[in-house]
């Protein structure tokens, strides 16, 4: 495990949360599903620092960018409509853009972990 707790040290913009969610994600996993919860998850989670670039960018381009980007269609469709909701939805996600990630990010996380709990552990790969 210490390997890999280094390793998601390397992630961008990995939160003292988000590590402690990955730790408890992966206590009962063994080496080879930790390598490929690690690979799964690395590739699906998202950086706190791109939500806030892409939510800046709803206040001069297209609003709601930053809702689809998370799997949050409908909050997406309605930013692109009303314009961030005037802006104050997209100000509110400016200020909550890691707390946005964070929960993209455990809902990345419990699905890897089950990708990698089927896929090793029952002697898938």
């Amino acid at each position: 495990m210490e390997m890999y707790q280094n390793a998601y040290m390397t992630l961008p913009g990995i939160t003292p949360e988000e590590l402690g969610c990955l730790q408890q994600a992966t206590a009962d996993l063994n080496d080879d599903q930790k390598k490929y919860f690690y690979m799964i998850y690395s590739g699906k989670r998202k950086n706190p620092q791109d939500i806030l670039l892409f939510t800046l960018l709803g206040f001069i381009w297209i609003a709601g960018i930053q809702r689809f980007m998370t799997g949050d269609i409908g909050l997406g469709i309605l930013y692109l409509l009303t314009g961030g909701l005037c802006w104050i939805g997209t100000i509110v996600d400016v200020i909550n853009h890691k707390s946005i990630a964070l929960e993209f990010n455990r809902k990345m996380a419990y699905e890897s972990y089950h990708i990698a709990k089927m896929g090793i552990g029952a002697g898938g790969f």
